[in-house]
């Protein structure tokens, strides 16, 4: 495959992403706006609430993305016994999670919806706790989906999740205005609405499974023994939990990064919240690179096609090319991007400045977190967990020392924080060697072979027995 055609086919699968996981984020959005029309508390208590189940998207990344490495492998591969396991693995796991979180969470809810609050006693603490009630157990259609686009995403359909997204968001926005305020649920509409909609693109992705073939021999084969089962989930956690680290380290990072900023002042926590939400439009983008990066590598590999070099080299300047773009339009659109969010004076002024010196950590990160889709779809997860991790300690020591040049001295800390993790993954991916990897077939050929081999040339040390 030439790198035109590599650059093709990550473009083919990045742009779905983009747009599902721009979607994910208006959900939040949508239930925000109409939120909005209850007061103050009832913003806070959502926002709050919608943080920790961001943060809880983390643990299901495990199955998620794991399923989605094994199952591209498995299709490059051609092995239908693979992509049963891969695609049991991933349920497995998440029926071991899901009550733990589910049920947990809901038993817990008064508790930590005082901790997100901060201790914080009366209304506010009592629309947490009620939007908790609701949306900690419908946290298990939440997980559900998430596997379930990761079984087409695996499969090369990027497509179908970024429909699915569309309609859960699709039917918030309307049934968000009749259980809010038509109903007059409040808070607990907003709940209602989200896992409704969740569990309507839950229902269509099962359906796309069994009524499209997408996974057309997943369901043959003998049923599999728990230990079976346990392989599979064990697999699957191997594979997705140093994906699910990386995410979770820099969600906390980010949220610790809030603390240093709140020592240069209110205005600035308010200026650094509003652009860091315009922000999101570039950093999806990074993500989806990387998605597509990933699914893509993985398949290449099960395929007996180590191309790791060519891909990582497209999606570094695909992504380099939208990371100088994001920065230039940011540098340009700052004013009108604060003054949409309706931010004025001093706010305006210094998102503005944030959003002008942004752009060369947006350039970094973005080569980062692309030729960190290599590194998933090939296992090498782990190493990019602990570059993540380091980069982000580093990060938070930076911005606490430069916090006294305001907001430009924040901007240089996440820069060159990001310029050590680029340089740091792009010294492990010059020492990746090609792997000696098989075709389709190839592994069973060389199991026979090294099974002939055996019976032919025996052990030294052992010899046959001509006697009985």
């Amino acid at each position: 495959m030439s790198a035109a055609e590599h650059r093709r086919r990550l473009m083919s699968l990045a742009v779905p992403v983009y747009f599902e996981l721009l979607a994910g984020v208006m959900a939040g959005i949508i239930n925000m706006v109409w939120v909005a029309r209850l007061g103050g508390q009832a913003v806070a208590a959502v926002a709050v609430a919608t943080n920790v189940e961001n943060l809880l998207l983390g643990v299901i990344l495990v199955a998620g993305s794991g399923t989605t490495v094994l199952v591209a492998r498995a299709r490059g591969a051609g092995d239908p016994a693979a992509l049963r396991s891969a695609v049991r693995g991933g349920w497995a796991l998440w029926a071991l999670v899901t009550p733990v979180v589910a049920i947990g969470g809901h038993l817990c809810r008064e508790p930590l919806a005082r901790l997100v609050l901060g201790g914080d006693e009366g209304r506010p603490l009592s629309l947490a706790t009620g939007y908790f009630s609701i949306a900690l157990p419908g946290i298990a259609v939440f997980f559900a989906t998430n596997v379930v686009d990761g079984i087409l995403k695996g499969t090369g359909d990027t497509r179908t999740p970024m429909k699915l997204s569309l309609l859960a968001n699709g039917l918030i926005l309307v049934l968000d205005p009749l259980l809010i305020l038509g109903l007059g649920l409040g808070v607990r509409g907003a709940a209602i609405s989200t896992v409704l909609g969740r569990t309507a693109a839950l229902v269509c992705g099962f359906r796309t499974l069994l009524r499209d073939g997408t996974l057309p021999r997943t369901g043959g084969g003998a049923p599999l023994s728990v230990r079976e089962l346990g392989a599979g989930a064990r697999r699957t956690a191997a594979t997705g939990l140093p994906m699910s680290a990386d995410f979770v380290v820099r969600m906390a990072g980010t949220l610790a990064l809030v603390a240093v900023v709140a020592r240069i002042g209110v205005g600035d926590v308010a200026a650094y919240g509003m652009a860091t939400k315009a922000m999101y439009a570039a950093t999806m983008a990074f993500y989806a690179v990387r998605q597509a990066a990933a699914i893509h590598t993985a398949h290449q590999l099960g395929a007996g096609q180590d191309e790791r070099r060519t891909v990582g080299r497209q999606a570094l300047l695909l992504a380099g090319a939208l990371g100088l773009a994001a920065a230039l339009a940011l540098l340009a659109t700052g004013p009108w991007i604060m003054r949409a969010f309706g931010a004025g004076g001093a706010v305006a002024e210094a998102g503005t400045l944030y959003l002008r010196c942004v752009g060369p950590y947006l350039l970094l990160l973005a080569c980062f977190i692309a030729l960190g889709g290599v590194f998933e779809g090939s296992g090498g997860s782990p190493a990019l967990a602990r570059i993540t991790t380091c980069g982000v300690v580093l990060q938070l020591a930076l911005a606490y020392g430069l916090s006294g040049w305001g907001l430009p001295g924040i901007c240089a800390a996440m820069a060159l924080s990001a310029a050590v993790q680029c340089a740091a993954v792009a010294g492990t991916y010059r020492r990746t060697k090609p792997k000696r990897v098989l075709g389709r077939g190839g592994a069973r050929r060389q199991d026979s072979t090294r099974r002939r081999s055996a019976r032919r040339w025996p052990r030294p040390g052992r010899t046959r027995s001509c006697t009985r």
